[in-house]
Formats: structure tokens, sequence, C-alpha cells
């Protein structure tokens, strides 16, 4: 039964960049673990800090707060006014709400986009520092297994010398050791 032999080196060369990476890193005894979201926020545009400060503001309490709050005063301004500049049914207003969805939507979702890349990142850390660390634990195995083979032939290597003491000691005083 012909058996096929591979070597590492072969091994290695199947794995993704990725394994790779982390496989030199266990290796060389570098560490994987970096604050991924250091490096992510270190390479974002204006554009992009903006948008991600515009879709946090819109989604916070002040931000609804001043939006009831402008509407009130706009809605309470043209009530109350002889000279109305947005009369019921309020259609200035209308557009001017109309205008901020339509220019609010793309830049949360430009927000959550980055987001989500940036989840991806986190993600793909974790699986790194999940497989070092899977690798760590391999190696810890293999040095307590050998460390549990050498106690055991030493134990055995023990047990056989007092063996042959017993032996010896049973033959007797006048029998040949």
């Amino acid at each position: 039964m012909p058996t096929e032999t591979h070597s590492i080196a072969d091994e290695v060369r199947t794995l993704g960049a990725l394994q790779r990476r982390v496989i030199d890193r266990f290796i060389h005894r570098k560490p994987i673990a970096t604050n991924v979201n250091v490096e992510f926020d270190r390479t974002m545009t204006l554009g992009e800090r903006t948008a991600d400060r515009v879709a946090a503001f819109g989604g916070s309490w002040t931000f609804i707060g001043l939006f009831v709050l402008v509407m009130a005063g706009w809605i309470a301004a043209n009530v109350a006014s002889a000279r109305a500049f947005d009369p019921y049914p309020f259609i200035l207003l209308n557009l001017l709400l109309s205008c901020l969805a339509a220019l609010q939507a793309p830049v949360i979702m430009m927000s959550q986009n980055r987001q989500a890349a940036k989840d991806r990142l986190d993600a793909q850390h974790d699986y790194e520092v999940n497989l070092k660390a899977e690798m760590e634990i391999v190696a810890l195995h293999l040095k307590l297994d050998e460390l549990r083979e050498k106690q055991w032939a030493a134990l055995l290597d023990v047990q056989q010398r007092q063996l042959e003491l017993l032996e010896r000691l049973s033959a007797g005083p006048g029998e040949p050791r």
C-alpha cells in the first residue's frame, strides 16, 4: 500500500495568506492582537468622519428633541401669525423635511457601510487571534504529552529497577545475586 508523504511546507502552501501570516507570527512568537479600531479610524477620510458624526447625531435623542422643537416652533409661528410664510398644510415644512430625509438617508447608509466594513475587519482579526490561540493550545498539548511520555518512561525505569531489587532480595541470603 503506497503512502504519500507531504512536507509541512507543501501543507503550508495550500493555506490562504491569512493562515500563513498567523503561522509565521506563531513560529516567530510575534503577537497578533492589535487594536484594529485605531488602525481603521486612522485611515478614515474627512468625509467619512463627518458622515459618522452626522449619523451619530441623527440617531440621538438630542436630534429628536431639537427636531420636535423646530417643527413645533415652525407650526406655532405659522398658525399664530397673521402673515404666515408657510400656512397650513405647511407645504414648505414638508419640502424641508423631505430634503432632510433625502440627504440624511445616504449619509446614514455610508456610515452603516463603513461600520459593516469595520465589523468584518474585527471578525477577521478575531479569527486570526483565535487561530493563533488554537495553535498555542495544540503546542501546549504536545509539550504536555511529551512530558507525560518522559514521566512514564522514567516511572517504568524506576519500576524495572524495583523489580530487579525485589528479585535479588527474594533470592535469599545464600543464593547469588
